[in-house]
């Protein structure tokens, strides 16, 4: 329940800021152009409001609603998600979003998007600057990586050292969640990867069916390869009982091979599930070492592995070139984004999309600053770039009859604009209802 918790209250947060963020960038274009803003809310007030102020002098309501999916900016004289069918049928005032050039009213509705651009910008920045940034060189990362049955119908083979790309070196291996994953889609992208294996150089074919969903079935592709070595032995454990100690080098288990902790956890598990309590290890110490042990029904062993000492490149970043490096980091991701998006039209892509309980899982399960700022600026870039599409109803739907008046001259009638946002609303309430139901059935099983 407390993970559950801070989970929520991080995606609460950042909802929150990314939203103000968002309806900013359309109530401080509307203002420069001279538009009346009606409203500019947080969360959704139907029917009600738990806060709500009008400043002196102003024609803007601010307020706080009771439904949290998102929140709006209600500008006057626009065909928006309030339908507000009877102010149209007004004539147009000169204060009024469609009595304004084409241009400035594409600003007024990119205006969100940028601003949340912006925002990822600036956080990644201050990121850098207040935390620097950490990698591990794959070259340095000498007992290379376990893999799962996919990469290894591919060619790859546990231990193997991925060293080249297209025969280009590759060095990054990110610790932050944002950029973890790039070198899953750099091997999606490469037609071959060339790895050390037993001090040669073999190089891999991808075939083009690799795709960044697919690869991570049925276990991800690949992760760090530990190898057996026993660190610590906790007292009286039943390691402990059998004569494990710290130094020696787990050969078999249960008379099956052992080359990686992986290959350890997967027979602990398979003993536990045959319910088999008692079985032989064989150590490596000066000779090979033939032990018993006997485990209760918790199946704990009570050892830890010697973790690999790879070294941790590290960057600091000054205030003032925090700033470039911030613009880097956000077009990084944001390229990463834009070519993950071609798998949420596929049958698995879809399954893959979600709704709150998916983007909450995304927030560490104890609260990081540090990841929690790293996930606030990636849901922003996801933001900006879901809202852009070209859908009617988003901000991208809007656009693309904006640049398309520019362009022919002719403004879209009302009736249009209306029934285009009915469509756009209907879709986007489609995509909610398989986002919940996803998660729903993720919940369950």
């Amino acid at each position: 329940m407390e993970i559950f918790l801070v989970r929520a209250l991080q995606l609460m947060l950042a909802l929150s800021i990314l939203v103000l963020i968002h309806e900013f960038g359309h109530f401080l274009f509307a203002k420069i152009f001279k538009v009346k803003v009606d409203k500019f809310y947080l969360f959704f007030d139907w029917k009600f409001s738990l806060f709500k102020w009008k400043p002196k002098n102003s024609d803007t309501e601010f307020g706080i609603g009771w439904i949290p999916l998102g929140g709006y900016c209600k500008i006057a004289g626009m065909i928006d998600e309030s339908m507000d069918k009877e102010q149209m049928q007004k004539p147009a005032e000169p204060w009024e979003y469609r009595s304004k050039p084409a241009w400035q009213r594409l600003f007024i509705i990119i205006g969100g998007v940028m601003f949340n651009l912006i925002l990822a910008i600036l956080i990644y920045a201050m990121v850098l600057f207040t935390w620097g940034d950490s990698h591990t060189d794959l070259h340095s990362m000498k007992n290379g990586f376990v893999f799962n049955e996919t990469a290894k119908n591919i060619g790859f083979r546990n231990g193997d050292m991925i060293v080249k790309m297209d025969g280009a070196n590759v060095h990054k291996l990110y610790h932050d969640k944002v950029r973890a994953t790039n070198v899953f889609r750099e091997i999606c992208n490469a037609s071959k990867v060339t790895v050390m294996r037993d001090g040669k150089e073999v190089v891999i074919t991808i075939p083009d069916s690799l795709g960044l969903l697919n690869m991570n079935k049925p276990k991800i592709f690949m992760h760090e390869r530990i190898l057996p070595v026993i660190d610590s032995v906790e007292a009286n454990s039943a390691a402990y009982m059998a004569g494990v100690t710290k130094g020696d080098k787990i050969i078999t288990l249960d008379g099956k091979d052992i080359d990686s902790w992986t290959d350890f956890r997967n027979i602990i598990a398979d003993l536990k599930k045959e319910g088999k309590q008692t079985f032989d290890i064989t150590v490596m110490r000066d000779s090979l070492v033939n032990l018993t042990a006997t485990v209760d029904t918790s199946f704990i062993l009570g050892v830890m592995p010697a973790m690999n000492d790879y070294p941790e490149i590290h960057n600091d970043y000054g205030f003032f070139a925090s700033f470039p490096a911030g613009v880097l980091f956000g077009l990084d991701v944001l390229r990463g984004y834009v070519s993950d998006f071609q798998y949420v039209f596929t049958s698995d892509g879809a399954k893959s999309v979600g709704m709150f309980g998916s983007i909450g899982s995304l927030f560490p399960a104890t609260w990081d600053w540090h990841e929690f700022w790293l996930m606030t600026a990636f849901l922003s870039i996801i933001l900006a770039f879901m809202n852009i599409l070209p859908v009617p109803a988003l901000d991208g739907g809007h656009a693309l009859f904006l640049v398309a008046e520019i362009v022919t001259g002719k403004q879209p009638s009302d009736k249009f604009l209306e029934r285009a946002q009915m469509v756009g609303m209907l879709i986007l309430l489609g995509l909610f209802v398989l986002a919940t139901y996803n998660d729903l059935m993720k919940f369950i099983f």
